[in-house]
């Protein structure tokens, strides 16, 4: 099983008694599955979200791409946050935003995913989502939205990988290709920038979490990523969002990563947060090991996870259990990293 995961706010199968052509309306859907955790298939997670039901989706679908409009839809249960995710077929996803994307042209991720996913695939080592089909606004719905592939593999389960030394020297690889792609003419992502563009906002979520979280010690990690050397590099083209839900294996090995929501170039720390929101600790040198990167990026990297995770976690603690949740652990594993490496200059 595979799916197809959003991004979150700002930063963030088995079907059963399928309902034919002959059934009933001029589409197939299938009632929303359950996978055994906390999401719901598609809860409210934001004040401002849309309301989106399978029957919209069903005629966007019928409407724009008639030939797909037999298939069986199938909504796909995820801790997404900008997005909501529909299985078309067996073969693809529907993708719609569920909240008024970033971009001042209200298309956003949609137009970026189809003007540069497309150049970039050939270049990296696994499978990535290059969009099939884009929707436009209609039938009330503003925005554009994506028809991708279903790729094939697992969401991985933190503290559950069978092979994590091998997948972090996987991720490893798939960071280093996607950062050697040339860069020219890519857009700015909303991540890359300097960390002290952040700063306000993760002291501010610092403040919120008081009694939750050691925040004395959040403090002190923050700081110490904010006084390292910044990027002086040209900018890299950044995924920018890598975790657990959008990185697909197989095996234990990488199969595939998926959206590509919040691409951009920046800095190539941005690219460093899956060494603590999925590895290990036993596994992190072997990551690093395989980029090759120095000790500013990797200060950077681990503060990008920290403040990333910090302003997340009040605004999803009741909102999205399964993201709150991975907060808490980066959060976890970003001051113990941090503690054993003041202890390795002492």
């Amino acid at each position: 099983m595979s799916w197809l995961g959003p991004r979150r706010q700002r930063e963030k199968d088995q079907p059963s008694d399928a309902v034919g052509l002959a059934a009933g309306p001029p589409w197939s859907i299938m009632p929303s599955i359950q996978l055994g955790c906390e999401v719901m298939a598609h809860g409210k997670m934001h004040d401002n979200e849309l309301e989106i039901d399978q029957s919209l989706v069903a005629e966007l679908v019928r409407l724009q791409f008639p030939a797909w409009a037999h298939l069986v839809l199938v909504p796909v249960p995820s801790s997404g946050t900008d997005n909501m995710l529909w299985r078309l077929g067996a073969d693809m996803v529907v993708r719609l935003p569920r909240i008024r994307p970033t971009a001042e042209d209200d298309f956003g991720a949609q137009d970026v995913e189809h003007t540069w996913l497309l150049r970039l695939a050939p270049r990296l080592p696994v499978p990535v989502p290059v969009p099939l089909a884009k929707g436009e606004p209609a039938c009330g719905y503003p925005w554009r939205w994506s028809i991708c592939p279903w790729l094939q593999g697992e969401t991985p389960q933190i503290g559950q990988l069978t092979h994590p030394r091998l997948l972090a020297r996987d991720l490893a690889g798939f960071v280093a290709a996607l950062h050697q792609i040339d860069s020219a003419g890519g857009p700015s992502g909303s991540r890359g920038g300097p960390l002290r563009e952040r700063d306000k906002e993760t002291r501010a979520a610092i403040a919120e979490l008081r009694g939750m979280i050691d925040t004395g010690a959040a403090i002190r990690a923050w700081e110490e990523a904010l006084s390292c050397p910044q990027w002086q590099g040209p900018p890299v083209w950044l995924h920018a969002d890598l975790s657990p839900g959008n990185v697909l294996v197989d095996g234990g090995r990488l199969a595939a990563v998926i959206d590509f929501g919040m691409m951009g170039t920046g800095d190539p720390a941005c690219d460093l947060l899956v060494a603590w929101n999925l590895l290990p600790s036993s596994a992190r040198g072997v990551f690093r090991r395989g980029l090759g990167v120095d000790e500013a990026t990797w200060g950077r990297g681990r503060g990008w996870a920290l403040s990333v995770a910090l302003i997340q976690l009040p605004y999803y603690r009741q909102r999205n259990p399964d993201l709150a949740a991975n907060a808490r652990h980066v959060i976890k594993e970003v001051l113990a990293d941090h503690r054993r490496t003041a202890r390795s200059r002492r």
